[in-house]
């Protein structure tokens, strides 16, 4: 039965030549490069994570601030566009009056039955004047208990200006279109303006026709209530001045700031009157946001941390490269040592041995590392005995002198030695093994038995002598033999003291002059007498 068909492993897609070309560059780099850019890319990542949530923090809020604007100035214009059609509206129905009544379409009863009827429709429109060329009120309707003011009042003699509706009334004569005044105040004490339509009668200038306006009611009415809801709207003289305003601000209370502004002309008046939309920011500034200062405290804290991480690795790095120099150090020591060291755990197994143990006993690292008892260098003959001093070793016993024991290298021939046992402690202070130093002992316990047996030989060979014998020390001996015969057996030491130095100088100086004087004469002075002669 065949096995079944394994499918074959999918080739792997080729690397494109970024790929290619960032790991020719990544392998070119030092570890300790590599290492060091491993460190910086997060706290890159994390730094421009960072600008990110802060330049997409700066367009939202700078779109919101956009959107915001639009909106007042779209109300703002709708606003102007709602005042603008109801006072040309409202101006073509008083061209219409005012060409009537310079037709002679009607009379005064006709014109206050228009007139009503005309404020009655329009509450902007507070009153109606028929004034002549001499600016002589012919009629007037007024929707208050207040007449229009027509300027047909002669000006003090100390007025600086004439009033706004003898200005307006000037203009239409000369124009002869019709004509806004700026806003004034009238006898009740609001904000109003006038316009002047010129009535025209046969080609002649026979008066105007004054249309009064509130500015208030033209605010009130004409203002959309959702236009009013969502933004303040004021409208204001040329001197900024507010005539009136869809919000009312509390007597006393300081003006909030008004951080979005926007302006239009009231048109057709053209009297230096301005619609002014007025709104606040609705979102929550950057430096107020709390969400941004929580990003950016987490991405400092993980820039911190980064940067600590980054420290904390050099530091490592440091101590690890310490640590590689001081092993390789210890570990040439180790290689050049002739003892043989072994290292063993609480359970007696082996976890270290160095070379010249394993020269001693001929097996590799390998065949050592990780076996215990009993060890492959223990001869067959002795494993109660060596089990015996390993157990003593375990238990902290073994004498301060060393133990001595005997060892079976790999190819079978043994060989005495003798350990030294010592605790071995870890970073914490506690005992994790024991190490032992092992050198061969067996040529020095030869030459230790061979004399013996020498000392051995002498004293049986003095012992069988009939003689008697006696053993002297060399001093004893020269002295009686000096005793005996009179001769000195020694020499006398040589001098060592400084008049030897000085006999020493003396001939090194003297034989140094002579040179001298040899030179000079036949070099200098024996040269010389014969150019001479």
């Amino acid at each position: 039965m065949h096995a079944p068909h394994e499918p074959a492993p999918l080739p792997r897609a080729p690397n494109g030549w970024p790929q290619r070309l960032f790991g020719r560059w990544w392998r070119r780099q030092s570890p300790a490069r590599q290492d060091r850019y491993a460190t910086l890319g997060p706290l890159v990542s994390v730094l421009l994570f960072l600008a990110a949530i802060i330049s997409a923090f700066w367009y939202l809020r700078n779109e919101e601030l956009e959107r915001e604007q639009a909106s007042v100035k779209r109300d703002t214009e709708i606003a102007q566009q709602q005042i603008r059609l109801r006072l040309i509206e409202n101006q073509e129905q008083l061209v219409r009056i005012a060409r009537e009544i310079g037709t002679r379409a009607i009379d005064q009863e006709d014109f206050l039955g228009q007139a009503a009827s005309f404020t009655r429709e329009r509450p902007e429109i507070t009153a109606l004047t028929w004034i002549g060329a001499n600016r002589a009120r012919r009629a007037s309707y007024s929707a208050t208990t207040f007449q229009a003011e027509t300027g047909a009042a002669p000006e003090p003699a100390g007025a600086p200006r004439p009033s706004e509706p003898a200005v307006a009334f000037d203009a239409a004569r000369e124009l002869r279109q019709p004509v806004y005044s700026r806003p004034f105040t009238d006898a009740a004490g609001n904000a109003v303006f006038q316009v002047h339509v010129p009535l025209i009668d046969r080609a002649a200038f026979a008066g105007s026709l004054v249309a009064e306006y509130s500015v208030e009611s033209l605010m009130r009415y004409f203002v959309p209530a959702e236009v009013s809801n969502r933004h303040a709207i004021a409208l204001l003289d040329a001197s900024d001045h507010v005539l009136a305003s869809t919000v009312t601000t509390m007597p006393g209370a300081k003006p909030r700031r008004v951080q979005i502004v926007h302006d239009v002309p009231v048109a057709p008046a053209g009297n230096g009157l301005y619609l002014r939309g007025q709104g606040q920011r609705t979102s929550i500034g950057l430096i107020s946001n709390t969400l941004f200062w929580m990003v950016a405290a987490l991405s400092v804290l993980t820039v911190w941390m980064l940067l600590g991480t980054w420290r904390h690795m050099r530091r490592r790095l440091q101590m690890q490269n310490a640590l590689v120099s001081e092993t390789n150090f210890r570990r040439a020591m180790e290689n050049s040592m002739l003892t043989g060291m072994r290292a063993m755990d609480q359970e007696g197994r082996i976890t270290y041995v160095n070379p010249a143990f394993c020269a001693m006993t001929g097996f590799l690292e390998s065949e050592l590392i990780g076996r215990r008892p009993p060890f492959p260098y223990w001869p067959p003959d002795r494993f109660e005995e060596n089990n015996r001093l390993l157990q003593q070793e375990l238990q902290g016993r073994s004498p301060a002198g060393g133990i001595e024991v005997r060892v079976m290298r790999k190819d079978g021939s043994t060989f005495d030695s003798r350990m030294y046992v010592s605790p071995l402690i870890d970073p914490k202070g506690q005992q994790s093994g024991w190490m032992t130093s092992m050198t061969n002992i067996t040529e020095a316990k030869r030459i230790r038995d061979q004399l013996s047996a020498s000392h051995e030989r002498f004293t049986t060979v003095l012992e069988g002598l009939d003689a008697a014998v006696s053993v002297l020390s060399v001093q004893q001996a020269d002295g009686a033999a000096a005793d005996a015969d009179g001769l000195l057996r020694h020499w006398p030491a040589p001098a060592f003291d400084v008049h030897k130095h000085y006999g020493y100088a003396f001939q090194w100086f003297a034989l140094a002059a002579l040179i001298t004087g040899l030179y000079v004469w036949f070099q200098l002075v024996r040269p010389r007498l014969k150019r001479r002669a």
